[in-house]
């Protein structure tokens, strides 16, 4: 951490596959804000074929905006003095596709997934898992390597001591696919071997004169322990050393930057993790794009991301579709759309990716989808994120009747306490409170649960710049970054509709909500009064079915959203008792006032 060094400007940039995002941070009265923000199309395509030029085009319009002069030429200015220079510049990137690996291990529930959550933790994405046992021919195997083209392979597989053959076996496949790197013609594709010891020399044997191979510390040397930090620090110097010096400009970026650039949901995930640190909380982040969604989390200090490569809201609009299915997704519309109508929409949009909603019924729709594409990842995200599989677990009689089963999910929604959203569909929502609504339909946290969305996408950038001044990237952070949309209350259990769900008192008023309904109190962003909140005897918020709990609310730009529709959320099958339900409980929450519906 470099806490000895005074920054007073910082320049951070964001390399995205379409857009080039510059921020920059100014020390102002002892504290770190941010200035301006300033964007241009990433050139790292023909006819460019050069990333420096969308990097220095976006600075120029944080120049044009601030009054500041950063470049001379097409050189950065240091140190910052008055209007003029820098003292630090940081990057991270996603251009290209950004980092895409391939894993392998011995046991695909075992060593196999320790990869895939080394791989997703340093923030690549995954394109396939390869197992001994994953019931594939060798043929296919490396059928799969070539045709997938990744930029890197992480071979893992066997605890310290343990099987040989079947790592060599895996490594035997690499070397039968002799694969390509999607940059540099000529160049070797990085493996990192971070398995068995005893079979190190085994595969440096097969591998070493073909790929350039990286051995590191073993990522689970015994059952009971895994060890992804080596693995994920040997992805991110690879990621700068093979897959970034062959993309076109990146060489020139790399020693512009004071620090090592990071795949952007890799820095993404690092300031999740700052933030679940330094505030010691649970935290979880979601970055729903146009082609994926990733989620990152931190319970209990476990840190996972995952990256849902095959939902988005652009370009994968249509697998959204496929897998969630029609009904799931029209059970969020309050109005009758027939479903080859449903099904014309989104293949417009994946053929269309940019365009926008222009109507209010577009809108419902579009956010309805956002609802079942934020659900899949969260399902996804919840089976990624699991205690270690294949322990065995010692347990004493009194513990039999509640022990968790080996690769049990760490995530546990009543345990949550704060959700920020980013993306386009919950950044840049109409209203804040659609934002917070689809983050409670999708994620249905339970107990009290602090929501925040992301106000311009500037994670990366914090992120990156938390690994070098963690003091800054957390007041900027803190200050400009998030946009605190309030607190959830969401009793868990079902009741009959219309039964007395919760009572809240607080600032000395009662409040009463019914089974089945919603309610909006409005508080503003800093107050955080006290409150006594007692559920009936049919739901527990927290402390047991029935039992009062008191805790310190925080409002926001929305105010407390009390949701008593139950969890479960279970959503009518009827149409016209589930459009009445919707549209009560959008206008409990304001979700669309004073619109007159086309």
């Amino acid at each position: 951490m470099e806490k000895e060094r005074e920054l007073n400007r910082i320049l951070a940039t964001d390399c995205g596959s379409t857009t080039t995002k510059a921020i920059l941070i100014e020390k102002k009265d002892g504290e770190y804000r941010l200035i301006v923000r300033g964007e241009a199309p990433t050139t790292v395509e023909a006819p460019f074929e050069d990333v420096t030029r969308g990097v220095l085009n976006s600075v120029r319009e944080v120049e044009e905006l601030t009054g500041r002069e950063l470049l001379e030429g097409e050189k950065l200015i240091y140190p910052a003095k008055g209007n003029r220079g820098i003292d630090i510049y940081v990057s991270t990137s996603s251009a290209g596709g950004g980092l895409q690996m391939m894993v392998a291990g011995v046991v695909k529930e075992m060593t196999a997934e320790s990869a895939a959550r080394a791989a997703l933790g340093a923030g690549a994405i995954v394109m396939d898992v390869i197992a001994t046992n994953d019931r594939r021919r060798p043929h296919k195997r490396i059928e799969l390597i070539r045709d997938l083209r990744p930029d890197m392979i992480l071979l893992s597989g066997g605890i310290d001591g343990g099987t040989v053959s079947h790592v060599v076996e895996l490594s035997e496949t690499i070397k039968a696919a002799d694969p390509k790197p999607r940059f540099g013609t000529g160049f070797e594709l990085p493996v990192i071997f971070a398995g068995n010891v005893d079979a190190r020399e085994a595969v440096k044997e097969r591998l070493d004169k073909i790929t350039a191979l990286s051995i590191v510390d073993n990522l689970r040397p015994i059952l009971e322990r895994e060890n992804l930090g080596p693995a994920r620090d040997a992805i991110h110097d690879l990621f700068m050393e093979h897959v970034m010096a062959h993309a076109p400009g990146y060489k020139i970026l790399m020693v512009w930057t004071d620090v090592p650039i990071m795949p952007t949901p890799g820095a993404v995930g690092a300031l999740i993790q700052t933030i679940g640190e330094k505030q010691n909380i649970n935290v979880m982040g979601v970055d729903i794009g146009g082609a994926t969604t990733d989620i990152f989390s931190v319970f209990d200090g476990n840190f996972n991301r995952t990256v849902s490569a095959n939902l988005g809201m652009s370009y994968s609009v249509s697998n959204v579709l496929t897998e969630a299915g029609m009904d799931n997704v029209l059970r969020w519309v309050p109005f009758s759309l027939d479903k080859n109508d449903l099904g014309n929409r989104v293949r417009n949009k994946m053929i269309r990716p940019t365009t926008v909603p222009m109507s209010l019924k577009e809108l419902k729709l579009e956010q309805g989808i956002a609802r079942e594409a934020l659900r899949l990842a969260l399902v996804q995200h919840k089976g990624m994120a699991v205690g270690l599989k294949g322990v065995q677990q010692e347990r004493t009689i009194s513990d039999a009747f509640e022990q968790t089963a080996s690769g049990a999910t760490l995530v546990n929604m009543m345990d949550l306490d704060l959700i920020v959203g980013s993306g386009g569909t919950l950044s840049h929502a109409p209203r804040r409170a659609q934002a917070s609504l689809m983050l409670i339909d999708a994620f249905q946290p339970e107990g009290i649960t602090r929501l925040a969305v992301d106000s311009i996408f500037m994670m990366p950038h914090l992120g990156v710049l938390s690994s070098v001044h963690e003091k800054a990237a957390t007041e900027v952070f803190d200050k400009d970054c998030l946009i605190r949309l309030g607190t959830c209350i969401a009793p868990v259990g079902i009741a009959p509709l219309g039964k007395e769900a919760l009572e809240i008192k607080m600032n000395g008023d009662v409040i009463k909500v019914n089974s089945g309904d919603m309610k909006l109190i409005p508080l503003d962003e800093g107050e955080k009064p006290r409150a006594v909140i007692k559920p009936s005897k049919y739901f527990d918020i927290g402390e047991g079915r029935g039992k009062e709990v008191e805790a310190t609310l925080r409002g926001g730009v929305v105010g407390i959203i009390i949701d008593c529709r139950g969890r479960p959320l279970v959503l009518p099958t009827n149409d016209a008792e589930r459009f009445e339900r919707l549209n009560r409980w959008n206008k409990a929450l304001s979700i669309y006032p004073d619109v007159k519906e086309e």
